[in-house]
């Protein structure tokens, strides 16, 4: 018996006939295609007209220091989202309820139709900021 058998992967799986190839990870093959991404960030706003279109994110930063945008983001990634543009793709809603007085999300359905409500100050402590990403397209 072969004393590397638990090791090696089945003759004719994908993991087989990538086995020799560098450069390529476990990771590289469980790729989910299709996953929908928000749009362009420009400044601080994001581009209305990539909303439409299925675009995914190029890279990725964490935020370092809090603003009115990481507060919204903030919001957004709690409730299970990138971004305003992804809760607009996957709920199908035009406007997201905001609080008139300061701009931030006011309240959110996550994706199994629970709602979560957010208070007019901010929510995101200093200790938090760390953990928003900032998705670039």
């Amino acid at each position: 018996m072969d004393p590397e058998w638990r090791t090696r992967a089945p003759p004719g799986s994908l993991a087989s006939s990538q086995a020799g190839r560098p450069g390529l990870s476990r990771m590289a093959e469980r790729r989910l295609p299709g996953r929908a991404g928000p749009t362009e960030i420009t400044g601080n706003k994001t581009s209305v007209a990539m909303a439409s279109s299925d675009v995914k994110p190029k890279s990725v930063s964490h935020a370092k220091k809090w603003s009115e945008e990481i507060e919204n983001l903030y919001r957004f990634q709690h409730a299970g989202y990138r971004d305003e543009i992804e809760y607009k793709q996957v709920k199908q809603v035009s406007m997201v309820d905001r609080w008139p007085e300061t701009g931030y999300v006011k309240k959110l359905q996550r994706r199994d139709n629970t709602f979560y409500y957010y208070n007019r100050q901010r929510e995101c402590d200093d200790k938090e900021v760390h953990k928003v990403k900032i998705y670039a397209y």
